[in-house]
């Protein structure tokens, strides 16, 4: 595990240095075409940024084992999550807000939000342990609310192609490299929810041929999906 992380820490230093000699190259030259022609790469970074932490692959995974969503409402939650991650990250960029960092190095984080979104987890993760302890059925939009919240924390990358591009005068660019980021960024988050969705189908599907009950198992996957959205909020605000 930690050999595959290492790796993928290796390919977000390459995926920075890239994106940041990218924008330094069309800052100089103005060349849109050239521009287009590293949009697909965009979309690789995007997909692969998504799989190191802070993308809310946690969270989604975990709300889906207790969901009863089918997979195409899966992929959409995670889309959600996913234009959430990337928008909200673009706002900060472009409205100069006092949370961004002042640097480069640290422009991926926005603390004031990220806390808001961990400590809306943890609630949200209180709620699905009451319900599950009290039978209570899902609301509706639920799963949206869950990717709404979760989507609060920045896009690191997101964030770092803004400033970088609005510090050379291009923020063009760097909008340009979020929407193409965006598709990678869901493509990943949507293949995070659809094998979860499978997963847990596949347990209560186990479940019923060997004639449990699916209610009770249902109500242990709330209970879970609680617990560990609860561990998720706590354990990143501390």
């Amino acid at each position: 595990m930690s050999a595959i992380m290492q790796i993928l820490i290796d390919l977000q230093k390459w995926i920075y240095g890239s994106i940041s000699a990218y924008l330094d190259a069309f800052s100089t030259t103005g060349d849109w075409s050239a521009l287009a022609t590293v949009l697909p790469i965009g979309i690789v970074f995007g997909a692969i940024h998504a799989l190191t932490p802070g993308h809310g692959k946690t969270v989604l995974a975990s709300y889906m084992v207790g969901s009863r969503l089918a997979i195409w409402k899966s992929a959409g939650i995670a889309a959600v999550l996913s234009v959430t991650h990337v928008v909200s990250a673009v706002i900060l960029a472009l409205a100069g807000a006092p949370l961004l960092s002042r640097t480069i190095v640290g422009a991926g984080q926005s603390d004031i939000l990220e806390n808001v979104s961990r400590g809306l987890i943890a609630l949200i993760g209180v709620w699905l342990l009451v319900r599950a302890i009290r039978a209570k059925p899902h609301l509706h939009g639920e799963g949206l609310a869950v990717a709404f919240v979760a989507g609060l924390v920045p896009c690191p990358l997101t964030l770092f192609a803004m400033f970088l591009a609005i510090a050379r005068g291009v923020p063009q660019a760097g909008l340009t490299f979020a929407a193409a980021m965006l598709i990678g960024i869901s493509i990943t988050l949507a293949a995070v929810a659809i094998a979860t969705t499978i997963a847990r189908d596949r347990v209560v599907h186990l479940v019923e041929r060997h004639g449990r009950s699916v209610a009770v198992v249902s109500r242990i996957m709330d209970a879970t999906a609680g617990v560990l959205l609860i561990l998720i909020g706590v354990w990143a605000l501390r």
